[in-house]
C-alpha cells in the first residue's frame, strides 16, 4: 500500500507571514520532527514537555510559535522591564544563542528581546530594562540579581520556557528556579525542553506543567546515527601526543575537545600551541569576553581547536562541526551524549573520538550501557609514541563513578594545603623535638600575661593594659558634683579574722 502521508512543511503550520519570510531567508523549507510536533502544540496554548536529541532544532521549536503568539496578541499592560516571555537557560553561551535565534526569526516583527547573564557588567542590562521588552532570555543567577535590585518585573510573564532543563538541575539551579517560579503569575503557558529525561525532570514537570502535551522524537539518551563513534585506548600520559598526531595526520580543520578539569583544558591548549596547533580553552574560570572571543574564532575557522570543559557541552551550536574528541571521559554517562551531540547536527555527518585510559574502562562500559551500543576500539598504526616524555604533575583522584567532583571534598575531609600538615597531626617545627604528652601530668596554669623568660615572676614588669579607657565627656561643675559618689550613711562592719 503506497504511503500517502503528506510531509509537514512550514507553510502548513500556519505561522505568521513575517515569520515565514524569516524562515525563507534562513533557507529552511521543511521543519525537523521536533519542530513539526511541538509548534502546533505551542500554538494551541497548552503546556508542553518536549525531549529530543541535541541538534534536532529544539530552539526553533519554541522560538517560532512564541513569536507568533506574542505578535498576534498585543501586551495588555506594557511597561519598562516587564517581559511577556521568559526563557531560562543553564549557560551563558546557550542564552546568547537562543536570543540570537529570537532575533533571526523575529527580524520582521516589532517585538523586542533581551539577553542577560553573569560574568559581564550589569549596568548595560539595567539600562536596557528601562525600555519595554517582550522576550527575555536569561540565566537564573543573573535574573535573580536583577529581581533583587528591583530592575525587573516578572508579573507580566505569559509564557515560561525552561531550555535544557536537565542541565539546569545538574548545575544546581533547582533553588533558583523555585524562587523564580514564585515570582511569576499563576496563569501562564509553560514549556519544558530537555535533551534527556530523569526522575528529577519528571518531578519538576509534574509540579510545573498542567496537562502537558508530550513530544519525544527519539529514544531517551540516544546518540545521533549521523555521528560515527570510535575509541582509542591510550595511556593518559600519551593522550596529548596522540591528539596532536590525529589533528596533523588527518588535517583536521575544526575540532572540539572536551577535558575533565579547567586546569586540564589550559594545559592541553598550551601543549597543542607548543606543537604548532592553534588552540584556545574555555571554561568557568575564563572571563565572558575571553569565552566569547574564543568561540567566535572557533566558529569562523581562525582557531582550529577549542578545548572545553562540560560547560560547553550544552548550547554550542556550530554549523557543520566535523570532529568532537573526548580527551577524558565524563563521570556522568549522560554528559557523553551531550558532548558528542555538538557534531552530526542539522543533517550533517560527524565523528566522535574518545581517548580512553585503562582507568576509564568502567566509565566507558557505563556509557555503552546507556546508549545501548558498543563503541568500536580502533588502533592508530601511524602513531609512534615519543621516547622521552616529561613527567607530569600527579592528577587529583577521580570522583567515584556517577558523582560530581565536588562531592568528594567536604569540610571535614578536605586535604591539607601544599606544605601543610594535616589537622590534628601537625609535624613539629624544624629543630624542635616532639615530646609525648603525659595525660596524667598536672596542668600548670598559664600566665595570662604570657611567658617572660629569664625573670622571676616578682621581677617581671607588668604589661600595659590592652585597651585604653574611654575618654569621659566634659561635665559642668553641678553635674560633676552630682556624679561624685556620696559617702555612705553607715560604715560597713569589718570582716572578722579567720581563726579568731
Amino acid at each position: 500500500m503506497p504511503n500517502n502521508i503528506t510531509p509537514v512543511t512550514f507553510a502548513s503550520l500556519n505561522l505568521a507571514e513575517p515569520l515565514m519570510r524569516a524562515i525563507a531567508d534562513a533557507g529552511y523549507t521543511q521543519p525537523t520532527p521536533v519542530q513539526a510536533q511541538a509548534i502546533p502544540l505551542v500554538l494551541a496554548g497548552g503546556d508542553l514537555l518536549a525531549g529530543a536529541q541535541t541538534g534536532t532544532g529544539k530552539t526553533a521549536g519554541f522560538t517560532l510559535p512564541v513569536l507568533h503568539l506574542l505578535n498576534a496578541k498585543p501586551a495588555a499592560n506594557p511597561g519598562a522591564g516587564r517581559p511577556r516571555c521568559l526563557i531560562l537557560t543553564p549557560t551563558r553561551e546557550l542564552a546568547a544563542q537562543v536570543e540570537e535565534s529570537v532575533k533571526t526569526y523575529g527580524k520582521y516583527l516589532s517585538l523586542k528581546s533581551l539577553v542577560m547573564f553573569g560574568g559581564v557588567n550589569i549596568n548595560p542590562q539595567i539600562k536596557s530594562l528601562r525600555s519595554p521588552v517582550d522576550i527575555l532570555v536569561a540565566t537564573p543567577g543573573r535574573l535573580l540579581d536583577h529581581v533583587g535590585q528591583k530592575t525587573l518585573d516578572l508579573s507580566a510573564v505569559e509564557i515560561l520556557i525552561l531550555d535544557e532543563a536537565d542541565r539546569m538541575l545538574d548545575m544546581g539551579f533547582i533553588r533558583d528556579i523555585k524562587k523564580i517560579l514564585a515570582l511569576l503569575p499563576k496563569k501562564r503557558q509553560n514549556l519544558l525542553f530537555s535533551a534527556t529525561f530523569s526522575e528529577e525532570i519528571k518531578t519538576l514537570s509534574d509540579g510545573l506543567l498542567n496537562n502537558p502535551g508530550f513530544v519525544e522524537v527519539a529514544r531517551r539518551n540516544t546518540t545521533s546515527e549521523l555521528v560515527s563513534q570510535t575509541v582509542h585506548m591510550v595511556a593518559q600520559k600519551l593522550k596529548s601526543h596522540l591528539l596532536s598526531h590525529l589533528i596533523k595526520h588527518n588535517d583536521w580543520k575544526q575540532v572540539l575537545v572536551f577535558t575533565r578539569t579547567k586546569h586540564g583544558a589550559n594545559r592541553l591548549a598550551e601543549k597543542l600551541n607548543a606543537d604548532g596547533i592553534p588552540a584556545a580553552a574555555i571554561h568557568g574560570n575564563k572571563s565572558q569576553a575571553a569565552r566569547t572571543k574564543a568561540l567566535a574564532q572557533f566558529k569562523d575557522g581562525t582557531m582550529p581547536v577549542l578545548v572545553a570543559t562540560d560547560i560547553a557541552a550544552r548550547g554550542l551550536d556550530i554549523d557543520m562541526l566535523p570532529h568532537v574528541v573526548n580527551f577524558e571521559l565524563p563521570n556522568v554517562p549522560e554528559d557523553y551524549v551531550h558532548r558528542i551531540g555538538r557534531t552530526g547536527r542539522a543533517g550533517s555527518n560527524g565523528a566522535a573520538i574518545s581517548l580512553v585510559d585503562s582507568e576509564e574502562l568502567q566509565h566507558l562500559k557505563d556509557i555503552e550501557r546507556l546508549i545501548k551500543t558498543q563503541i568500536p576500539r580502533i588502533s592508530i598504526d601511524s602513531f609512534v609514541p615519543p621516547t622521552h616524555i616529561p613527567a607530569e604533575a600527579p592528577r587529583p583522584p577521580r570522583p567515584q563513578h556517577g558523582q560530581k567532583r565536588h562531592s568528594n571534598t567536604t569540610a571535614g575531609n578536605r586535604p591539607p594545603r601544599e606544605g601543610q600538615a594535616p589537622t590534628g597531626n601537625r609535624a613539629p617545627r624544624e629543630g624542635q623535638a616532639q615530646r609525648p604528652r603525659n595525660p596524667n601530668a598536672p596542668q600548670q596554669p598559664r600566665d595570662p600575661r604570657g611567658p617572660q623568660t629569664g625573670l622571676p615572676r616578682s621581677a617581671q614588669k607588668p604589661r600595659p593594659p590592652q585597651s585604653t579607657p574611654k575618654p569621659q565627656p566634659l561635665l559642668s561643675e553641678a553635674a560633676r558634683h552630682q556624679a561624685m559618689p556620696q559617702p555612705a550613711l553607715f560604715s560597713p562592719r569589718p570582716a572578722a579574722r579567720r581563726g579568731k
